[in-house]
């Protein structure tokens, strides 16, 4: 919202600066006051344009840098949530029953939770909760598990530290919702672009074409560093964000009903489409011998 109300500002001013092709009463009209009849200043406001724009530029690539280094943190923070979760899927996927159904059925529940639920959430910028009432389930199934053996009783411990990271993870994830620019800094921004405009001002051109599209080119640029720091400065915001694919890749090739997992058998009517369709290919490989 802070970075809408100041690009709006800052789109005002730009218009300003460029409307002077129109006759409006433009810098233009005071710009010669501030140099001498026959002689001008424009080498001085140069070197000024020359030392502010470099000082802006340095201050705008570094919080580029730094926005464009939370974003790539938080897309490996979603890998990792992932990845861990498909860890603890398969690691699960060789409990006994009933306990490996429970289990099974809990994440099922949590991932498509995180991509149905949660993920519009976090790119409305609300932290997601909806999904620790699932998290409590899936801790209490295992802590009903009773290992029968000491093959289950390791696998239980790796389970274990599976779940504690999946947790640790999930919590990093939703912690991130929030990551962006202070006010603060974006006051800075939008300020000093206005600040580098307004010194273009300053030149004393007697070719009004020439200063209209130097002014111009400086705003486009500025404009567009802007954009992109503001596209980029919420992780799930907009069209340049992260996106919940690493979590639909594991449900689709791994959770859902008849996919590769132990224990992911396909509802009834799957089996008897399956079944049905073997036939047929019985059939017609009998036709084919004779």
């Amino acid at each position: 919202m802070i970075c809408r109300t100041g690009c709006s500002a800052l789109s005002q001013y730009w218009y300003s600066a460029h409307s002077e092709s129109r006759g409006w009463p433009q810098p233009r009209k005071w710009a010669p006051s501030l140099h001498y009849a026959t002689l001008s200043h424009n080498d001085i406001v140069g070197y000024y344009f020359a030392s502010i724009t470099l000082l802006y530029g340095i201050t705008l690539g570094l919080l580029l840098i730094g926005v464009w280094s939370t974003f790539t943190e938080t897309e490996a923070k979603v890998d990792r949530e992932a990845s861990t979760l498909a860890a603890l899927y398969l690691d699960v996927s060789h409990y006994p029953e009933p306990s490996r159904g429970h289990l099974q059925d809990d994440l099922r529940r949590y991932t498509r939770q995180v991509i149905d639920v949660a993920w519009p959430q976090q790119r409305k910028g609300i932290i997601p909760t909806g999904n620790v009432r699932i998290v409590a389930d899936l801790a209490n199934d295992l802590a009903a598990f009773e290992p029968a053996s000491e093959g289950q009783k390791a696998l239980h411990e790796g389970v274990y530290r599976q779940f504690n990271e999946l947790v640790e993870r999930r919590r990093s994830r939703v912690l991130s919702v929030t990551a962006g620019l202070s006010a603060s800094l974006w006051a800075l921004v939008l300020i000093g672009a206005v600040i580098n405009i307004a010194v273009t001002w300053c030149f004393h051109l007697h070719n009004q074409r020439m200063h209209f599209w130097m002014t111009t080119l400086t705003s486009s640029l500025l404009g567009l560093l802007i954009f992109l720091l503001a596209a980029m400065d919420h992780p799930y915001f907009g069209g340049l964000s992260v996106s919940p694919k690493p979590y639909q890749l594991i449900y689709d090739n791994l959770m859902r009903p008849g996919a590769g997992a132990p224990g992911n058998a396909l509802p009834q009517s799957h089996k008897s489409a399956n079944k049905t369709s073997n036939q047929v290919d019985e059939v017609v490989q009998e036709q084919t011998r004779h």
